[in-house]
This record gives structure tokens, C-alpha cells and sequence, in this order.
């Protein structure tokens, strides 16, 4: 068997891949390994973890394993209901809970859910410590199990069982949290007399996200906001922008933004409807912070997969850059270890390290909107800071990830386009974290010459399965 853990937590078709069963052992193990139970220390109180989901159907049960495997393990649980994913790691760390659980399949569709981790302090799970899960997990020991009574049948002694409490209410703490990140925040509404659409994907934001944006003084034109268990990331979010594209003009909106299922993420249109991505966010947030000479060292980090044109962008800047590979985890690594503030990813996972331990969606709209507004100038101006070189990007299902990461032939493959593109454009072959394919990207100057060179790795690709 693979690694359970991709690049975002574990993930599959709820019901089959993943099941109550394997989301209550999940959650026995994590108890063990992240508080700190699997040392063998005799701990003073009960360890305590915050819970937290997004409305898909299937998030109600697994909700119910993992809160049961916590419980069981003589864990405390905060429940926190549907909340987006940053405010899961974010509350974390302000109830100073000794972890946090996340249940969502992020943009995925509804038949999918996962569930993610979060340290002391809301931070993303290092591999070790997802090892260490798993290794409890295949050994059948997930953990602490106490009986009734305190009796040691685990790893905790005499904690007995863990109690439940609703706390929903928590989710105003993070909107405060969110609103007065902003310089100056206390008293004002920076976004007043912006008119805004924002699609709430049918996910975890629906509520949160609209009130965010009216309490920053805007006015609201909220759309993806009904959800009903199915429906989340369905021909809405910050997957599929054209309902959002269309809301935006037919209003006379400013600007819109987009966010996916558990609102780790953000993009943005501008008044006319054109998309403006996670890259092109990156650099109107870089070049405003480095004007308030906020941008530490003045350097961004990025993922392999952002484009051309920020690079670009950012050296005629004179801004670095640091590149990481894909997932917001390595991001928060790489900005931690340099001290920097900001990084993401193209896909709109942007982290601003000052306000937030991971992606946070409606973090970067208030910010990305407030710099707008602070500017004077139209969201789709701000944007033109960087332009956006041809991406070409294919999906390869069916062939076996170890294959391609170690075939001959495709490294020859690689190598001859980079050499084809030179300095005028990019090669990237990576085995996707969250999905069983391979990911072919090409960028390059000429769209067409882009998708000629991509067609071409894609065929080599499938030649292995």
C-alpha cells in the first residue's frame, strides 16, 4: 500500500476510500502522536482538539468517527461545524488546543472528503509526524484508550474519556481576527463603497465570507452560498469562475472573488470579468508590501508550478524569489525557515505568514481588495504588475507515479523540451499529491508552441502505463 498521506492530508471517496472506520483510526492515532501521548508522559490534564468540517453530506459521519476516536482516546473536543480550513488552524492556536482536525476535500467534488491535521500552534503536519500516524494506523495501535473510569488501556492513564462542546460560536473570534488584520482596521471600513461578488463555492465560507466583506464596509452580492451537502464546487468556486465572471459585469461590481470548498483559497476577476490568478495576487500583495517596506528581505515564495511571468515580474521588482514544491505546507516551511511573509500558489493558496499559519482565502481577499482600495486604482490595473506567459497544463491518469518519476525515457524527454523552450519558457513532469495522475505543465511565449511541447510529454507520459 502507497502512503496515506498526500500533499493536503488523506483524501478519497468518502464511503469507500475513505470510511468511518479509517476516520475514527485515523483519529486514535493522531491523538497519540500529537499530544504527545505516544512519549509515554503521564500529562496533568485531558489534551484538548478543535474540530472543524465543510458541508458536504458525508463530512456529518466522518465528523461523528473522528470526534468518536478523539473522545475515546481521552482527548477534549472543541466542535466547531462547518468553518473554513485557515479558521480551523487559526483557532487551533488562539484556544491553544494541542491540535486541530479538519474535514474537507478542499475544491474536490462532493463524493470526495479528506481530513487533515494541524500541530500546536495550527501548523501543518512534517512528514514525520504524518509517518508516525500511519505507522500506529498499519500496526492496528491507534492510540490512547482509556476506559470509563481513568483506567490506563492506552497511553494517557487515569484522563478517562474526553469530552465534547459545541463551539461554534468560535467562528466570530476568527471573523474579528480576519477584519482587524488589516493596518489601521480598529473603527473603519476600508472597503466602503466597493461593490463586490463573492462566490462561496457552496463550501465552508458561505456565511463567514459575505459578512467579512459588509463588515469591511462593502456591499455584497454573495452567490455559492446555499449549500445543501451536494452541491459544493459544483460549476462555482474558484474552480469554475464563469458564474462569478458573469455576477461581476451583470452588477457593475468592482471586482469579484472566488473561493474553493473549505476557503484555503482565492482568486479574484475584475470589473470587465477577466480572472486574475493566485500568481498575479502574489505580485500586486509583494509589490504593495514592499512599497510599506513590510516585504521581509523582499522576497516571495513560490511553488514550481507558478508562472513565467511572476518570476519576471518580481525581478524587475528586485523582489526574489524562493521556489518550493507544490502544497501550502512546503510554502509555510520555506517561509518560516527564511523569516519571510509571503508565498503561494497559482492555484490561489496564498499565505501571509504575519496573519495566518496556512492558505487562508478570505484573508487574501481583504488584503488583495484593501490594497486596491488604498491604491485608488481598479483591481484589474493592479494586476497588470505581471503578465501571465502561456501555461499549458495535462492531467496523464493510469500510469503509475513511481514509473514516471524514474523512467529514462521521459527524463530524455524533459530535458529535449527545456533545451527546445531555452530562456522563453518552462518544463515541469510531477506525479500530482492529491490526485492519480501526472501533471504535465509547459509554459512558453507562443501558446501554441506551448501546447505543441506539452502534447508531446503527455504522449511519452501515457507510453508508460
Amino acid at each position: 500500500m502507497g502512503r496515506l498521506f498526500g500533499t493536503d492530508g488523506v483524501r478519497g471517496v468518502a464511503g469507500r476510500d475513505l470510511t468511518a472506520q479509517l476516520a475514527m483510526d485515523l483519529a486514535i492515532a493522531g491523538a497519540a502522536v500529537l499530544s504527545g501521548a505516544s512519549t509515554g508522559a503521564c500529562l496533568p490534564a485531558r489534551p484538548r482538539a478543535v474540530v472543524g468540517r465543510d458541508p458536504r453530506t458525508s463530512g456529518e459521519f466522518l465528523e461523528a468517527a473522528v470526534v468518536a476516536g478523539l473522545a475515546s482516546s481521552g482527548v477534549d473536543v472543541l466542535r466547531l461545524g462547518i468553518i473554513p480550513t485557515p479558521a480551523v488552524a487559526y483557532l487551533t492556536d488562539a484556544l491553544d488546543a494541542d491540535f486541530g482536525v479538519m474535514l474537507s476535500a478542499s475544491h474536490n467534488p462532493a463524493p470526495d472528503n479528506g481530513i487533515k491535521f494541524f500541530a500546536r500552534g495550527g501548523l501543518k503536519l512534517p512528514d514525520a509526524a504524518e509517518d508516525e500516524i500511519e505507522g500506529r494506523l498499519a500496526t492496528r495501535h491507534g492510540g490512547m484508550r482509556p476506559d470509563g473510569a481513568g483506567g490506563e488501556h492506552g497511553s494517557l492513564p487515569e484522563l478517562g474519556f474526553g469530552r465534547i462542546t459545541d463551539a461554534s460560536g468560535e467562528q466570530a473570534r476568527y471573523l474579528d481576527h480576519l477584519l482587524y488584520s488589516l493596518p489601521g482596521r480598529a473603527g473603519s471600513e476600508p472597503l466602503a463603497g466597493m461593490r463586490l461578488v463573492v462566490d462561496c463555492a457552496h463550501g465552508a465560507a458561505y456565511d463567514v465570507a459575505p459578512r467579512m466583506l459588509r463588515r469591511a464596509g462593502a456591499e455584497v452580492i454573495a452567490i455559492g452560498v446555499e449549500p445543501d451537502g451536494d452541491n459544493i464546487n459544483e460549476g462555482c468556486g474558484s474552480t469554475n469562475l464563469a458564474a462569478l465572471q458573469e455576477a461581476v459585469v451583470r452588477h457593475g461590481a468592482d471586482a469579484g472573488i472566488a473561493h474553493d470548498g473549505d476557503a484555503d483559497r482565492c482568486l479574484a476577476v475584475d470589473s470587465d470579468g477577466r480572472i486574475i490568478d493566485g500568481d498575479q495576487i502574489i505580485a500586486v500583495l509583494a509589490l504593495a508590501l514592499k512599497d510599506a517596506g513590510a516585504l521581509a528581505d523582499d522576497t516571495v515564495v513560490v511553488t514550481v508550478m507558478s508562472n513565467l511571468g511572476l518570476r519576471l515580474a518580481m525581478r524587475d521588482a528586485g523582489i526574489s524569489v524562493v521556489e518550493t514544491p507544490v502544497g501550502d505546507r512546503y510554502l509555510v516551511a520555506a517561509m518560516r525557515e527564511g523569516k519571510f511573509v509571503l508565498g503561494g500558489e497559482q492555484s490561489g493558496h496564498i499565505i501571509l505568514l504575519d496573519h495566518a499559519t496556512t492558505g487562508d482565502g478570505l484573508l487574501t481577499s481583504l488584503h488583495l481588495l484593501a490594497t486596491a482600495a488604498r491604491s485608488g486604482q481598479p483591481l484589474g490595473e493592479l494586476a497588470k504588475v505581471m503578465t501571465r506567459y502561456p501555461q499549458v497544463l495535462i492531467s496523464v491518469p493510469g500510469v503509475d507515479k513511481a514509473v514516471a518519476s524514474s523512467s529514462p525515457e521521459l527524463s530524455d524527454a524533459v530535458r529535449a523540451a527545456k533545451a527546445e523552450l531555452g530562456d522563453s519558457g518552462r518544463v515541469l513532469v510531477r506525479p500530482s499529491g492529491t490526485e492519480p495522475v501526472v501533471r504535465v505543465m509547459v509554459e512558453a511565449v507562443d501558446s501554441g508552441h506551448a501546447q505543441r511541447v506539452a502534447d508531446r510529454l503527455a504522449d511519452t507520459v501515457r507510453s508508460l502505463a
